[in-house]
């Protein structure tokens, strides 16, 4: 489907004349470049480290490829970011996309019924994703990645439609203290109250209680449904970087909006590992710290992008991740089930792979995996194709 690309158009927040990079009639390219960023690296950027570090032996690379698998239980390592970031990145562009709505006349009736259809479109295509028209009810799994930020975005979008900043605010740390509350003081049967391993924790029990189908593992559903609550609280620390970058003051510039941005999320950084000291950073469970950790990385990466390319406008350097990021759903989802990209690269370059050592073999084949990738949503990006949901 074609479409015009106003997804993160900016729209007046106010009567100002928008002197700041976010403000009325600004688009912000570094949002675009971030989740760009962020889907790379389950686009072909994990396996290109990992042979650049089997290929170099580099200490540099071999840490970075450390860095691209999720840690089994609790603590952080990149990949655990990837999904986080996506959602809050989700959250900086609703006061965005409402704004634009509301411009162009939209009720709010409108907006509800474009936030449940969001929603309903994401949840199928999740499931889709996860193979459910194979009617295999052996892998029949129907909580997913795109299912969770959908129902994660639709309960921060109802928060952020019928109140103001305040209560946004207490949402969110309400939702992180509640969810806390519960995992640690509810009992589970057969292991008590407080038990965060595998077996013995409140949301893996509830997964099991309640959801239909197959779960990922067979104590745990990261995507399940108790672990929602705070994803919620993911998307609305997006939804106030949002609203702080369509702020228009006089006194308040571009550079005070990334450094501003920056400096919440160091806090939040540091308020994460502090939480984390009793209830444990584990993406797993989507934890009250885990949230304030991840997001707080977030928050660092969104300033540092604002302010290198929307205030500095330091910008051809980032065209390579704004083509990913203004489709990433739809390689996320025909990469993953629809187009085999790998078939595609073998066509162009299996002599060209074959000829060559052994130890470089894994560097073209992810290198090229990346570039069919890319290309493909160049084309998109040429045309002005964007799936939008």
């Amino acid at each position: 489907m074609k479409e015009s690309k106003e997804d993160h158009s900016i729209l007046p927040a106010g009567s100002g004349t928008g002197k700041s990079p976010g403000s009325a009639a600004t688009r912000l390219y570094s949002l675009d470049a971030l989740r760009g960023f962020d889907m790379l690296w389950i686009t072909g950027g994990q396996k290109l480290v990992f042979a650049l570090a089997t290929v170099t032996g580099w200490p540099l690379f071999e840490w970075m490829n450390s860095q691209m698998h999720h840690v089994e239980w609790n603590g952080f390592a990149f990949y655990d970011m990837i999904f986080p970031l996506f959602l809050f990145l989700a959250g900086v562009s609703m006061p965005y996309s409402f704004a634009s709505r509301t411009a162009r006349g939209d009720s709010r009736r409108k907006l509800y019924l474009h936030t449940v259809k969001r929603m309903v479109v994401l949840v199928i295509l999740g499931m889709l994703v996860n193979r459910i028209l194979e009617l295999n009810p052996d892998n029949l799994r129907f909580a997913s990645v795109l299912g969770r930020i959908g129902i994660a975005w639709f309960l921060a979008a109802m928060i952020v439609l019928n109140t103001g900043i305040r209560w946004q605010v207490a949402w969110f740390w309400g939702l992180l203290i509640i969810y806390c509350l519960l995992m640690l003081l509810v009992p589970v049967p057969g292991f008590g109250a407080g038990v965060l391993t595998p077996e013995g924790n409140l949301a893996g029990w509830l997964d099991r209680l309640l959801l239909p189908g197959t779960m990922y593992t067979e104590f745990n559903e990261p995507e399940g449904i108790l672990s929602t609550v705070p994803s919620v609280s993911t998307a609305l620390l997006g939804v106030f970087a949002g609203h702080l970058l369509r702020l228009e003051r006089e006194e308040l510039t571009g550079l005070k909006k990334g450094m501003i941005i920056i400096g919440a999320g160091i806090i939040s950084l540091l308020l994460g590992i502090l939480w984390g000291t009793f209830f444990p950073i584990n993406k797993n469970l989507w934890t009250s710290s885990f949230v304030l950790f991840a997001g707080g990385w977030s928050l660092m990466l969104l300033g540092l992008f604002y302010l290198i390319i929307d205030v500095r406008k330091i910008k051809k350097w980032a065209f390579f991740f704004v083509v990913i990021g203004m489709n990433s759903i739809t390689i996320y989802v025909l990469q993953n089930r629809i187009l085999r990209f790998d078939i595609i690269r073998d066509f162009f370059l299996k002599g060209v792979y074959d000829l060559s050592p052994a130890t470089v073999q894994p560097f073209i084949s992810s290198l090229g995996y990346i570039a069919v990738v890319w290309l493909f949503l160049w084309f998109l990006y040429r045309n002005r194709i964007f799936l939008k949901v």
